[in-house]
């Protein structure tokens, strides 16, 4: 198993390309369940969770094709199963998604409950009853759900009780190919579910309202083939623009939507660093003076995301006074509290809230990663550490980021990747 591990306290200097976005990218490798035409996937992240999807779809008689690092072709002129064993769909929780595809196409399927990480319940209620209030009849039994819809699906009214962005994408890719017309009521407003729009429109869907809290999807009978380009991860994006904002230095962002963060660059820079924005760039500076703190509340898109959370903490680890930072998206996203206060944080939690009392520097410690973006907070909270700082379980950080020892190698970043002890 390997590790990470991190001389600190180099500022961060030159540029950083933003990869396609993880988050977008596994969604759209389930369009192809949707056509028989091949579907060429662009600006594609390498990841260890796009790898997962790859095997998924494969099982199911997709086509994988790679010719270049960052382009996929899919095709799937026929489905050779219909079923989603546990050992592929645990890996990652996003492959659930492929359960809406395979009933529009097939009429049936027959696919594992999700895995995934573990920072929160994060129920699939909500995909289910998307799919059963489109004419699909649902079975649980032994961690499986069956699904059936013989006639087909069929256009509905769903009203989501709270925003989620997963039963959003699914239902959007169930209902592309029903019969009618489909509207969904407090859909969540992200921008990897107007990509995916974008990418099934593309292909003959009759999608509007994508980015907004109302979405219609007037069913077609088929749809065609696509080249599509994924959209930049913001998340990367964000991740990379907080390193530099704790370890100091100047990093331009190159290949970014500055458009999608939003709310992040007023807080960057309320926190005391240099925000600049240009076309399609963004530059982050900070000298050699301590973070200002700022109090964050995570709110769904286009609020600030939970899954920079993490990443904004320890930023405000190093602040001078104390900030509050509040987790309104999952229920158990302090995970990696104990692993920065390991690294000398100061840092109480109170249910959903966290109290960070900077501190004048991070000190250099073994700590272990619990998540993905937890993953990151660890990599830049030991970038500014005095030390050398070793984290191990990275198999998280794979899921969600493209060669990251890389990429912050080369703004002067001294970072390896080694074999665990």
């Amino acid at each position: 198993m390997d590790k990470i591990v991190i001389e600190g306290g180099y500022p961060l200097r030159g540029d950083i390309r933003i990869s396609g976005a993880k988050n977008s990218a596994i969604k759209l490798m389930a369009v192809p369940l949707l056509t028989d035409k091949a579907v060429t996937l662009t600006n594609m992240p390498d990841l260890r969770d796009t790898r997962s999807m790859a095997g998924l779809l494969e099982y199911l008689g997709v086509e994988v094709d790679r010719p270049k690092p960052d382009v996929m072709t899919l095709h799937a002129p026929k489905l050779s199963r219909t079923d989603a064993p546990y050992d592929l769909v645990r890996k990652m929780r996003a492959s659930f998604n492929v359960l809406g595809p395979l009933l529009a196409r097939a009429g049936e399927a027959k696919v594992s409950l999700p895995g995934g990480c573990a920072i929160g319940a994060r129920p699939v209620d909500l995909h289910l009853k998307s799919l059963e209030a489109l004419g699909a009849k649902i079975e649980l039994d032994q961690g499986y759900v069956h699904a059936s819809a013989k006639g087909g699906l069929r256009g509905a009214e769903i009203v989501f009780p709270f925003v989620s962005v997963g039963a959003t994408e699914h239902t959007m890719l169930a209902a592309v190919l029903a019969d009618g017309t489909t509207t969904m009521l407090n859909a969540a407003r992200e921008p990897e579910i107007v990509d995916l729009a974008e990418c099934l429109n593309a292909m003959g869907a009759k999608i509007t309202g994508a980015g907004r809290s109302e979405v219609t999807i007037e069913g077609v009978a088929s749809l065609s083939g696509v080249k599509h380009s994924v959209v930049p991860d913001r998340i990367e994006a964000g991740t990379y623009a907080l390193a530099a904002a704790t370890a100091g230095g100047a990093v331009r962002l190159t290949h970014v939507r500055h458009d999608h963060l939003g709310s992040l660059w007023p807080l960057i820079a309320q926190a005391g660093a240099r925000v600049s924005l240009d076309k399609d760039s963004v530059l982050i500076e900070r000298g050699t003076g301590r973070p200002r703190p700022v109090d964050v509340d995570t709110q769904a898109y286009p609020g600030f995301p939970t899954d920079l959370q993490a990443q904004f903490m320890a930023l405000m680890c190093l602040a001078e006074g104390v900030s509050i930072i509040r987790e309104n998206i999952f229920e158990n996203r302090f995970m990696h509290c104990p692993e920065l206060i390991r690294m000398g944080a100061d840092i109480t939690v109170r249910g959903r809230e966290a109290i960070v009392r900077g501190v004048p520097e991070f000190i250099a410690a073994p700590v272990m990663a619990t998540d993905l973006r937890a993953s990151a907070s660890l990599i830049n909270a030991g970038l500014a550490a005095r030390g050398e700082t070793h984290i191990s379980r990275v198999y998280h950080l794979d899921r969600g980021f493209e060669h990251i020892e890389v990429k912050l190698g080369q703004c002067g970043a001294r970072v390896t990747r080694q074999k665990d002890d």
